[in-house]
């Protein structure tokens, strides 16, 4: 039976091919402040994987609002949105604008003028005091998001969707947290979002309205809880075709789109409990849950058991835009898996960068790299000369995939008995374990493609018999230098060893010059049979390269709950007498941390091995980083071999 997932849907007077909805997202792809062609090439290649309904990156509605740099300003987004409508339109995916305005959330950093807010709450990560909006600002702020919703209409898309969820004034109003006015505003707090709906209804006629609504902030003991979320929706439901329920708020912004620490289908409870407040009222009004689901298997549980009547799966269609597609079409086991890393889907960040994705690294690049979308193209017979890959891991497998697929005869020779090198590892640590859908993927697609794997084997740099030459050998650990030596009296061990230790000491020292996930997975995973863990960091906080993926909170709150102790600002200078000897950044001081294992979490090298020349080399092979750029490399690499 083909899953309800790619069912087509009835939604407002629009009807879409599945039920599938890409979210709302920062993609950093605009130009200026408009929706750009990027915009339009991103969206229209999930369309034509099947998405049924696309919401594009929200636009701000008042020029108070510039959230992050590249954020769009609904008033020079016409072409754009008329961009994306054109690309999307031949298959049959229902196009909607994001409409938003992120108050007190958002930025003065652009405007250089004032942050929004409904009362002096100051920006939680900058403690800026915002302005309390008056009765002009509110009137022009609901006359804004009229104005966008007619351009966005007029422009060609099939109506919009309003963000009342996660950097949202709108938000801001429903919420004991941000609102507490004495005036109407304060004393019925849903009265700007009912005042916006009407108005955005007024505009689009029977365009499809979506509302993005909070249910639930985390936060009880002053914002919007699940019981006050059930409340909210029966209120405002009525002038929306259909409502996507989220939670989080100012101070849980994470909590949005957690990564894979966090199971799927998270909000899961509170949105069937709101699909079930709906049905009863008689309300018409469609339910999408939102939630970190990423596998066909959840959206479909989600479904059939009336939990909801559409499921976003941005993150997942981020990884496979062909989700959809290959569902419909009976493949869906050949599905790139998301692996809720967070690592480069999450752009809201200062440095710029634009939307992609580890296992997909096409993702936002669909115009410049689209030669790199090798995927669908149908596979030729197998007339190319033998290649040999050197290396099993993720670069190794995806280039052996590609090679095969584009007719050569690859052989993959990988020295240990395990596929998947550093990722596999890494997949081995707490909370990580989603890591380790990506491996399983690329072997049965090298196993389905041809590829003759051989584990345990070692290549010798001369071993090439004419074949072409493809070197994708893992990096190797670099231990942390110590200034004054290792006296050898506790034994080091790398991270990525950890976990095939029979049995782990009782006093562990951790030693994480990174910041990233390593380190602090080391460390939750010593810290379950342990008796004391000490992670040793140069930084201010643990984990601190974390802030990008947004674990960094809750992986300190992990951290403190396992009784790991953190030595901050310190870097190790030696190794003596049954201790870590380290020495504080800031002021010198020098002090030790009693040890019976030591565990290296530092950087790591690229092997160094003279392969002859004429070698392909990809991924850690040329230097080590991370799964986005070994997946980019080997398709990169497979393309330079002549894959057309």
């Amino acid at each position: 039976m083909t899953p309800r997932l790619v069912d087509e849907v009835r939604i407002g007077a629009s009807t879409a091919p599945s039920r599938a909805l890409f979210g709302p997202h920062v993609t950093n792809l605009g130009s200026g402040r408009a929706i750009s062609e990027r915009h339009a090439a991103y969206y229209g290649r999930r369309a034509r994987g099947g998405c049924g309904v696309i919401v594009t990156e929200i636009a701000s509605v008042h020029e108070s609002d510039w959230p992050y740099e590249r954020a769009p300003l609904a008033s020079e987004c016409g072409p754009g949105w008329a961009a994306v409508a054109g690309s999307c339109a031949a298959h049959g995916a229902i196009v909607l604008a994001g409409l938003g305005h992120a108050g007190m959330q958002g930025s003065t950093a652009w405007t250089q003028d004032v942050l929004w807010a409904p009362s002096l709450v100051p920006s939680v990560h900058t403690a800026e005091q915002p302005l309390v909006v008056g009765d002009e600002e509110i009137a022009s702020l609901v006359e804004g998001f009229a104005a966008g919703a007619s351009l966005a209409v007029r422009s060609g898309c099939d109506g919009v969707e309003l963000n009342a969820g996660q950097h949202s004034l709108l938000r801001q109003f429903c919420s004991g947290l941000t609102n507490q006015r004495a005036d109407r505003f304060g004393s019925d707090r849903a009265t700007v979002l009912r005042e916006v709906l009407a108005t955005v209804r007024a505009a689009v006629g029977d365009g499809v309205v979506g509302l993005r609504l909070c249910v639930d902030e985390l936060a009880p003991w002053a914002g919007i809880t699940p019981e006050a979320g059930v409340a909210l929706l029966l209120d405002v439901a009525p002038g929306t075709d259909y409502v996507c329920l989220v939670r989080g708020s100012i101070y849980t912004e994470a909590a949005t789109h957690p990564d894979g620490h966090v199971e799927q289908g998270f909000n899961a409870a509170v949105t069937g409990r709101c699909a079930a407040a709906l049905r009863e009222a008689g309300s018409s009004a469609l339910v999408c849950a939102q939630g970190s689901v990423v596998d066909v298997a959840v959206a479909d549980r989600l479904l059939a058991d009336g939990t909801c009547d559409l499921v976003e799966m941005t993150r997942a269609q981020i990884a496979d835009p062909d989700l959809c597609r290959k569902v419909a079409s009976g493949t869906g086991a050949r599905i790139r898996p998301c692996v809720l890393c967070n690592q480069h889907c999450q752009v809201r960040d200062p440095r710029n960068p634009v939307v992609s994705c580890c296992v997909n690294p096409i993702a936002g690049h669909e115009l410049d790299d689209a030669e790199l979308d090798v995927d669908e193209r149908e596979a030729p017979a197998r007339s190319r000369p033998a290649a040999l890959v050197v290396g099993g891991g993720v670069a190794g497998l995806e280039v052996a995939r590609l090679l095969a697929r584009a007719g050569h005869r690859v052989t993959l020779a990988e020295r240990t008995g395990t596929l998947g090198g550093a990722l596999r590892a890494a997949a081995r640590l707490p909370g990580r374990a989603r890591l380790g859908a990506l491996c399983t993927w690329l072997e049965a697609e090298v196993a389905a493609e041809g590829v003759v794997v051989q584990t345990g084997r070692e290549v010798e740099p001369t071993e090439r018999d004419g074949a072409i030459l493809v070197v994708a050998a893992g990096a190797v650990a670099e231990p942390v230098a110590l200034r004054d030596g290792d006296d050898g009296s506790v034994p080091r061990v790398d991270a990525a060893d950890l976990a095939d230790l029979v049995a782990i000491p009782g006093r562990v020292v951790v030693l994480d010059p990174v910041g990233g996930p390593v380190g602090v997975g080391a460390a939750e995973l010593a810290a379950g049979s342990a008796a004391a863990v000490t992670l040793v960091t140069p930084d201010v906080v643990a984990g601190s390269q974390l802030a990008a993926t947004g674990d960094l909170v809750a992986a300190n709150a992990r951290l403190a709950a396992a009784g790991v102790v953190i030595v901050r600002h310190a870097v190790p200078v030696g190794i003596a007498g049954g201790a870590v000897v380290v020495e504080d950044r800031f002021t010198g001081a020098v002090s030790r941390v009693d040890a019976q294992l030591v565990v290296d979490a530092g950087h790591r090298r690229a092997p160094q091995v003279a392969w002859p020349d004429g070698a392909w080399r990809v991924g850690d092979a040329v230097a080590p980083r991370g799964v986005l750029h070994a997946m980019l490399e080997a398709r990169r690499t497979a393309v330079g071999m002549g894959i057309r």
